[in-house]
């Protein structure tokens, strides 16, 4: 018997319509789904694909064992995390090797910080496993703001909120256009390190791109309350042009 394939499949920034032609396909013909979410929630990549799925698919849903709740510093995070993905990569394996294709939903694209990663490096050199990109959440970003990320030369660094306050001013210093993402708990200490690199006063941030509640703001006019898992901060390079 033929072993099936485990997708990584990319949903994109939010919007079903910037969905890819092949994930809609794989999306609406799957008979196994498979996504992240944490305890108690619906997963938002399982959000993004409700009335899509086909009656009688077979769902599954891979919950964290931890999020926010011990430090990334934390040695027993890794441990936790490690062991669950471990635990769903068996699972997956076994539809994949009876002979059944799964679908693995992925917020944004699979390759761009995402948890599929994770699976696929545990499950790659074993069955099947096919990643379909798509249209990045930082992408939906900046084309709200309705400006041009990059010019002529411009240099992109996308930064994680999670990095040390001197490491983010380093990088901010040494670039022309920036993504700041996983914002989270580090918005403050982002903000910081932004007002030192003189670039905050250029600052965009743009909360839940290319979904129906999208809010595109100054982060310097920022006074409502930052949602921080969809909030993505975007400031524009100046660089060259005819």
């Amino acid at each position: 018997m033929s072993t099936g394939t485990i997708y990584g499949l990319g949903l994109g920034p939010g919007d079903p319509d910037l969905m890819s032609v092949k994930t809609h396909r794989l999306l609406t013909n799957a008979k196994h789904v498979a996504f992240f979410r944490k305890k108690g929630r619906t997963g938002q990549a399982r959000k993004m694909v409700d009335g899509l799925i086909p009656e009688g698919a077979v769902e599954f849903a891979m919950e964290y064992p931890v999020t926010t709740e011990i430090p990334v510093t934390d040695p027993r995070y890794n441990q936790l995390l490690s062991a669950f993905y471990a635990e769903v990569s068996v699972h997956l394996r076994s539809l994949a090797e009876a002979g059944e294709d799964v679908v693995v939903l992925c917020e944004g694209d699979p390759f761009f910080y995402g948890s599929f990663m994770h699976l696929y490096t545990r499950l790659n050199h074993l069955v099947d496993v096919e990643v379909v990109p798509a249209i990045t959440g930082m992408s939906g970003a900046w084309t709200a703001t309705g400006a041009p990320i990059t010019w002529g030369d411009d240099v992109l660094t996308v930064l994680m909120g999670t990095l040390e306050e001197k490491d983010l001013v380093r990088h901010m210093d040494d670039t022309d256009a920036l993504v700041v993402m996983k914002i989270g708990r580090n918005f403050d200490k982002v903000v910081r390190a932004l007002k030192v690199a003189e670039k905050y006063d250029d600052a965009w941030i743009v909360q839940f791109a290319t979904m129906p509640n999208q809010t595109v703001t100054k982060l310097s006019e920022m006074t409502e309350k930052v949602t921080p898992y969809f909030s993505i901060i975007v400031v524009h390079g100046q660089g060259r042009r005819p």
